[in-house]
């Protein structure tokens, strides 16, 4: 199996974006569903494995928020390496990020994402044919957090403070960290997950009335999910 630019040219690519890295059909594997970058490390690293019987391609960058935006044209303030490289089957890459020092927000945390797409090697005896090349793309969530901040981010869901508000439901989080929630569960209805950044409100949606308790889990710094309950003032 090589990679050739050629055939990936006449290829017709796929880009399935998956919101965890561990996708069933996916060579490629990151270690974790989340990072943390502490602001007084120098640099983190991630591991990445080929879990596939052939060699891939991975191109890797950090964006924003949007995940539509092409890498050539975004801007933040980590250096990432190598952006580009081949895994063989079986093997591991290591990337490193690595902070600027571009100013953020120093009493909360600032939120990224990491990409990673996967390209598989092209069969050589079917070089001359047209292919379909199917790119798997990982996106999990990069954390900058400053130093000092007060608190525990596996505690901040303690905090966070539900108020019903016709057909929405208001949280707010009084912390400096971001709580993710996997699911959210109001007077018996499912709800999607949703984050609450640092120091600010969101509305969520819900069907019918609030009631007086919501439940559901949150994803904690390790990317466990943990279940939770609280009271809907």
């Amino acid at each position: 199996m090589k990679f050739s630019a050629r055939v990936f040219i006449h290829s017709v690519v796929f880009i399935v974006l998956t919101i965890f890295s561990e996708n069933a059909l996916a060579s490629a594997v990151i270690s974790g569903t989340r990072i943390i970058y502490p602001s007084d490390n120098n640099e983190i690293s991630v591991k990445i494995m080929n879990n596939g019987s052939a060699p891939i391609l991975l191109q890797s960058w950090i964006d924003s928020g949007d995940q539509n935006a092409r890498p050539s044209a975004i801007k933040v303030p980590f250096v990432l390496t190598p952006p580009i490289n081949r895994v063989d089957a079986g093997k591991g890459q290591t990337l490193r990020i690595s902070y600027t020092g571009v100013s953020l927000p120093v009493d909360r945390e600032s939120v990224f994402w990491l990409n990673v797409l996967e390209i598989p090697g092209i069969n050589q005896a079917k070089a001359d044919q047209n292919t379909l090349q199917v790119a798997f793309r990982s996106r999990i969530k990069l954390f900058f957090r400053p130093a000092g901040l007060q608190g525990s981010a596996n505690d901040a869901v303690k905090s966070i403070i539900w108020q019903a508000k016709g057909t929405h439901l208001e949280a707010t989080n009084p912390t400096p960290f971001y709580v993710s929630f996997a699911r959210l569960v109001v007077n018996n209805n499912k709800i999607a997950g949703v984050m609450v950044p640092p120091r600010r409100s969101i509305m969520v949606n819900i069907p019918g009335n609030a009631g007086s308790k919501i439940s559901g889990a949150f994803v904690n710094d390790y990317g466990a999910v943990n279940a939770f309950s609280a009271d809907i003032k």
